[in-house]
């Protein structure tokens, strides 16, 4: 479905769980400059933006559109086009990758084939440091306070600098003069790759990150479309607010059958159906920023949860279990004992161990899709258009080039040569096409295309299944449904410090913990407003005062320039 491995697991983004846990790195960026200019609010140089233009690759059999919406394809092309002319890396110094994975070692460079043609097609010599992903933010953090950064890096998707900007001005190349409006044109596979996910590498006036693409939405989870129509739901239209979903989660939850309508957590999509922003909304006539726990619309989702928990519909332990036991829970929802859970979209497709494949091994007759918000109300959060971004070590112009041009060959989009060799290595080695033409992976295929190549760049991500067409359909529509009602996420076109150090860690935890009191009866919605309060207090507060600041900020310079 994406440039994820078939043996990944957990390629959704960790925000929209509320699973991660910031990890600040070692503040050594008293070196890096004055250190304030991490303190400092500012609004996004949009103007520093490559100018996208879609592209134009391999034909879909579900087209998709510019808004978002991915294209679909029903099997593989039988003869990959190139999309990277030439040998990127010809006469550059070996470059050093580091990155994440949730997969297993990779098959070592001298006894993998698929990295020895990466390499060939490159021209040069590609060191990759994977870590495990639970690992990666601590061995980020000493990487940084060696001051041994590789040439290219992925930033942990939980967080890594306390400082930033400081981090970035001091250390880390400023992409703008080689990304910036036209000149992306250059790397065309990274001038396919949509604005919204550029706009996170975006940091003051100029351009740092590479985006690792994602769909620009996480979706609304998952769930069992065979039991819902046993209960009168044959279509997600007939629920048409969450009054209507909770009489239908009572109907689903067969404690006798051990069935239960919802495993895990379920406020997301509450809150996406409520019409509750996604973390913060900008009053565009006052400048003013509100957090989602302040909002009636996420409150009304919350209680909506509680009320759900009390009525027994949650698989009983699964609102406490954590990141660690995702595995476990989506499994419950695997073998058909719930009928909704929460992930994200990513996993839907996944070969082998996505929901399709494993589920239509467990049980034919389990019909999963993916679930959209329901009711009049009901938006789409912009919570998934980047995993996290990359980051170039400051170097010559030369280098710089180099090393985007390996991003680039990285970002190549579905069905091209470049990516068939980063997903699939080599044919007759990694890997034999099927009775239907498609690529399947060799044991040895497994292990060579291990190396996580698609956490340092990727393009727009694809939808493609070897075993369900209608799969393909499912998700595609879900996608068509969901795109045009992505809310605008205004906080992301400023930059506030206590944000970026605190968003994704402590008040993400704060948040997350709270609720589960909350949701699990442990507290009441009495305590709902000491939880806001605390959750501003601790830090809520401040990053409203920054975006705001920046936002009044950008007003004025855009008022001047008038």
């Amino acid at each position: 479905m994406s440039r994820s491995t078939p043996i990944n697991r957990r390629t959704v983004l960790r925000t929209t769980l509320g699973l991660g846990i910031g990890l600040a790195a070692t503040p050594l960026l008293t070196a890096c400059g004055d250190g304030a200019v991490a303190g400092k609010s500012a609004a996004k140089n949009r103007s520093a933006l490559p100018a996208t233009a879609a592209a134009n690759n391999v034909r879909a059999d579900l087209p998709g559109t510019p808004a978002g919406v991915p294209n679909g394809f029903f099997s593989y092309p039988k003869t990959p086009v190139r999309s990277v002319r030439g040998t990127p890396l010809k006469g550059a110094q070996p470059v050093r990758a580091m990155t994440e994975t949730f997969a297993p070692p990779a098959a070592a460079r001298d006894k993998n084939a698929a990295w020895q043609a990466i390499e060939k097609r490159l021209g040069g010599t590609v060191d990759v440091t994977a870590v495990a992903a639970d690992d990666y933010p601590a061995k980020f953090s000493t990487m940084v306070a060696g001051d041994d950064l590789a040439d290219v890096f992925m930033y942990p998707e939980t967080g890594g600098v306390d400082q930033k900007a400081a981090f970035l001005a001091a250390k880390c190349a400023d992409l703008t003069p080689f990304l910036g409006g036209d000149a992306v044109k250059a790397y065309p596979n990274l001038a396919a790759i949509p604005a919204t996910a550029w706009q996170q590498g975006l940091y003051g006036d100029k351009l740092y990150g590479v985006p690792i693409t994602r769909y620009g939405t996480a979706g609304a989870g998952f769930y069992r479309h065979d039991l819902f129509k046993q209960v009168g739901v044959d279509s997600l239209d007939q629920i048409t607010d969450l009054e209507r979903f909770f009489e239908v989660c009572k109907e689903l939850t067969q404690p006798k059958k051990q069935q239960y309508a919802v495993v895990a957590g379920v406020t997301t999509m509450l809150a996406m159906s409520a019409g509750a922003p996604y973390l913060w909304a900008m009053d565009k006539k006052t400048g003013r920023f509100t957090a989602d726990l302040e909002t009636a619309e996420y409150r009304s989702a919350v209680e909506m949860a509680a009320r759900l928990y009390k009525a027994g519909c949650y698989y009983p332990g699964t609102l406490a279990m954590s990141g660690a036991q995702k595995a476990q829970y989506t499994d419950l929802f695997k073998n058909g004992r719930g009928a909704y859970v929460f992930d994200g979209i990513p996993a839907y497709l996944q070969p082998s161990t996505g929901y399709v494949d494993s589920m239509a091994a467990i049980d034919k007759s389990y019909d999963v899709r993916p679930f959209v918000p329901v009711g009049a109300k009901a938006v789409s959060w912009t919570d998934n258009a980047t995993l996290s971004q990359s980051y170039l070590k400051k170097a010559s112009k030369e280098r710089v080039e180099q090393v985007l041009g390996l991003l680039d060959f990285i970002a190549a989009p579905f069905g091209t040569e470049e990516y068939t060799l980063i997903t699939y290595g080599v044919e007759g080695t990694d890997h034999r096409r099927d009775a239907k033409g498609n690529p399947v992976l060799t044991e040895q295929g497994s292990q060579d295309v291990a190396v996580p190549w698609g956490k340092l760049a990727s393009g727009i991500p694809s939808l493609f299944s070897t075993t369900s067409e209608n799969a393909v359909r499912h998700v595609h529509e879900a996608y068509t449904r969901m795109i045009p009602k992505l809310v605008q996420a205004e906080f992301l076109n400023y930059t506030s410090p206590t944000w970026d150090s605190q968003g994704s860690g402590s008040l993400a935890t704060l948040k997350r913990d709270g609720l589960k009191d909350i949701i699990s009866g442990r507290k009441s919605m009495k305590d709902y407003d000491a939880l806001v309060e605390d959750y501003l207090a601790k830090g809520g507060e401040k990053a409203r005062a920054e975006f705001q600041e920046a936002a009044q900020k950008d007003s004025a310079q855009k008022g001047a320039g008038k």
